[in-house]
């Protein structure tokens, strides 16, 4: 099995330092390089792409948060922040970080948040190995078998038979209705613009979520989790383009994390700076940032 590629940023030598000791603890774990400071980070990350980053919060000229703004769509290790304030906690995990740990860095506390990180990347390499299989459904799905798959070929026709197989989005994995909904275009499959079900990926099998039961989604940098009911599924998507397959009579953007299901909502209260807290009928409590409220107002109609 391959090691965990880490790459150490933070201005102070010994902070660096003490942070490679503990890494290389980590029997399947490597130090791929250290930066001193963040414009060289964002340089190191985007050529050498390691897998975990150990993250230093403040940093002459480009800080720890302006390293991953820096890198925007690109590159997305895990990131592990060190800072030696307990007040970044909060916006630590407003950018999606695995963990943070605090200096002077506790051994104890260093492995446990390093574990989170191992794991956050095994996750990500499992969920890219179904990548191929997924690719095969979709051709399969679209009546365009894989190549040299006698088993794609027949599972096609035999979907076919049973007028029951599920149209795909070509770059998501999104179901749009069911075969028979468009017979009057002579089509086995729904050309309905907006997603009726959501195929997600775990533990090696594939099932179908209906959008409909769908309470929330919230972004997690390449991924979104689907909360229904008390579960929550992931998927390897951007919300941007799981806000543009759903129907908008239903869901909407309330912050550039968040979709919530209209259907699910209890009421809104008005909170600071023009923000608003959506509740849910389940009692979540969810921001809508002032950014959305105009178009989610639009959306029900009240303006």
């Amino acid at each position: 099995m391959s090691k965990v590629r880490v790459l150490i940023v933070d201005d102070e030598a010994l902070s660096r330092q003490r942070i490679r000791r503990l890494v290389q603890g980590e029997a399947d774990a490597e130090v791929i390089g250290e930066c001193e400071n963040g414009v060289d980070a964002v340089a190191a990350i985007r050529a050498q792409r390691p897998d975990v980053v150990c993250l230093d919060v403040q940093m002459p000229e480009l800080d720890g948060f302006g390293v991953l703004q820096q890198l925007g769509d690109g590159p997305s290790p895990k990131v592990l922040f060190v800072t030696a304030y307990d007040d970044h906690a909060l916006r630590a995990f407003d950018v999606h970080a695995v963990d943070y740990v605090l200096k002077p860095v506790d051994a104890d506390r260093f492995r446990t948040a390093f574990d989170r990180a191992r794991r956050a990347h095994l996750q990500s390499i499992a969920a890219g190995r179904l990548d191929e299989l997924l690719d095969t459904v979709r051709r399969v799905t679209d009546g365009a078998p894989a190549p040299g798959n006698d088993f794609s070929t027949s599972a096609a026709a035999s979907s076919a038979a049973a007028g029951a197989a599920p149209s795909f989005q070509s770059t998501a994995s999104f179901g749009t209705g069911h075969a028979g909904d468009n017979a009057a275009a002579g089509s086995g499959y729904s050309e309905s613009r907006y997603a009726s079900r959501i195929l997600v990926k775990h533990d090696g099998r594939m099932f179908f979520v209906k959008v409909n039961e769908i309470d929330w989604i919230e972004a997690d940098r390449n991924y979104v989790k689907l909360h229904v009911g008390n579960a929550a599924h992931t998927i390897r998507e951007r919300i941007s383009h799981i806000e543009e397959t759903l129907d908008p009579a239903s869901f909407a953007r309330i912050h550039r994390s968040t979709i919530v299901n209209l259907n699910r909502v209890r009421e809104m209260q008005q909170w600071f700076s023009g923000d608003y807290v959506v509740i849910l009928d389940n009692g979540t409590r969810l921001r809508l940032s002032r950014f959305y409220r105009e178009r989610v107002e639009r959306q029900v109609g009240v303006v």
